[in-house]
């Protein structure tokens, strides 16, 4: 029940924070966005309607058509966002009427800090906003099109229309704002806690490994391997890092062996001891 609550409340925060991306921001600044809310937003302009209401209407028809395809805890964190974004939505209408900067590209960075941190919240509970991932479902399963490909496409498509009603100029400003709020949703779902892993791979990886331990404070994982032609033994460690001792890293490995195979890959999130938030 605890973890029941706390993903609702990520839901109800996470859907006022993106009400208010769009009401406060975007509407105002005549941007649009991807998706439904895009389409509810073109409404908005075009025929005035309300763009919670159009939002619930399209995510409801949008559910009743692709409930089968999704499990049942799914469904029903999708329907509390769906329900609390439209209702947020609704109640912060009144915001939308005058911008709070002229500058529509400080408009387009904000909308899409605002709304993506209200979305990554909504996605961190487990739950979706509905509307473009239930298409792309949809898609995947009756066409075999990827889940990306599709949600990107539906976007492309909403986002271009927008040419027609609030010109080029702001649909480019609104393509930066979708972007923008893209890498937002993944630094809240991922976290912020970016780590480099190493790998590498050396005839004197004992001695790098002493190197690490004793003299960065960090541990080290010693895998055993073999080449695929050769069939030699080889020993492969594995390091995980802050970015900060990267450079750190890369001169203890350069001192030992110049010639060390070594592959860094980023990583978002790390649990365990000595890699916990702040440190």
């Amino acid at each position: 029940m605890k973890v029941h609550a706390w993903n609702i409340f990520l839901i109800l925060l996470g859907s006022f924070i993106f009400a208010i991306g769009i009401n406060f921001l975007a509407i105002p600044s005549q941007l649009s966005e991807g998706g439904v809310i895009g389409i509810s937003i073109l409404s908005h302009y075009l025929l005035g309607w309300s763009a919670g209401l159009v939002n619930l209407l399209i995510n409801a028809v949008l559910m009743i058509v692709g409930w089968r395809l999704l499990n049942r805890r799914t469904v029903i964190y999708t329907l509390l966002s769906i329900l609390f974004c439209s209702f947020f939505l609704y109640i912060t209408e009144a915001a939308n009427r005058q911008p709070p900067t002229n500058d529509p590209l400080l408009a387009a960075i904000f909308a899409g800090l605002l709304v993506g941190i209200g979305l990554g919240l909504v996605f961190l509970s487990g739950g979706t906003t509905g509307g473009a991932s239930i298409v792309a479902r949809v898609l995947n399963k009756y066409f075999g099109w990827s889940l990306g490909n599709a949600i990107l496409m539906f976007d492309v498509v909403v986002i271009s229309a927008g040419i027609f009603m609030i010109g080029i100029e702001r649909t480019m400003y609104t393509f930066i704002a979708v972007y923008i709020g893209a890498r937002v949703v993944d630094y809240v779902v991922e976290g912020f806690n970016s780590k480099r892993a190493v790998t590498i791979i050396s005839p004197f990886a004992a001695i790098i490994a002493e190197k690490i331990t004793r003299g960065m404070n960090r541990g080290a994982t010693v895998l055993h391997g073999h080449g695929a032609y050769t069939k030699d033994p080889k020993e492969v460690l594995y390091v995980i890092i802050n970015k900060q001792e990267l450079m750190e890293l890369k001169r203890v490995v350069a001192e030992v062996d110049a010639e060390a195979f070594t592959v860094i890959h980023e990583v978002h999130e790390v649990l365990g001891r000595g890699f916990s938030i702040g440190k």
